[in-house]
């Protein structure tokens, strides 16, 4: 590490803690040549995958590009811009941990769709809708019907319902 004061290249470290809620460990640094003190941080580069779309072309990963995704299909539902930086924090650090170089978007997807299923089921179905291109209404009865049947309760219990008839 070069000194940021006289580009010294010899540092010493002075103390060491973790930052960053443990993804960063922040190290005080004191410069053999100057004596001035400065602090840096290290924090570990995973690189995330390429996606591979349908018509077999290649994009990087986009964070924002997800958020806005999500966020688009949450817009007016009762769900907290916590639960959703939650949400994409696990898909990125699901992504991050498959050590994959490149990736189906379907994939990504289908985590952004479970994600979205435990949140909020309408969220879950206007995702669907557009990502697998719903083109009538039977195609929304049918992803509810599924819905209804794959019996998580538990996922369910603080959202609104989707439907009048449900309890």
């Amino acid at each position: 590490m070069h000194c940021p004061f006289c580009s010294h290249q010899e540092t010493k470290v002075i103390d060491s803690r973790l930052a960053g809620e443990g993804r960063q460990i922040r190290r005080r640094r004191e410069c053999q040549g100057c004596g001035e003190r400065f602090t840096t941080f290290e924090t570990a580069e995973l690189v995330m995958p390429r996606l591979v779309k349908r018509d077999q072309s290649r994009e990087p990963f986009d964070e924002v590009k997800l958020r806005g995704g999500m966020v688009r299909a949450l817009e007016k539902r009762p769900v907290a811009m916590e639960a959703v930086e939650a949400a994409i924090a696990r898909i990125i650090h699901r992504l991050q941990t498959m050590g994959e170089r490149e990736i189906p978007s379907r994939l990504l997807g289908e985590m952004v769709m479970e994600e979205l299923r435990d949140m909020d089921e309408v969220a879950y179905v206007r995702f669907a809708s557009v990502y697998r291109s719903f083109q009538d209404v039977t195609q929304f009865q049918d992803e509810i019907r599924r819905l209804r049947e794959s019996g998580d309760t538990r996922a369910r219990r603080n959202q609104l319902s989707l439907l009048p008839d449900e309890k």
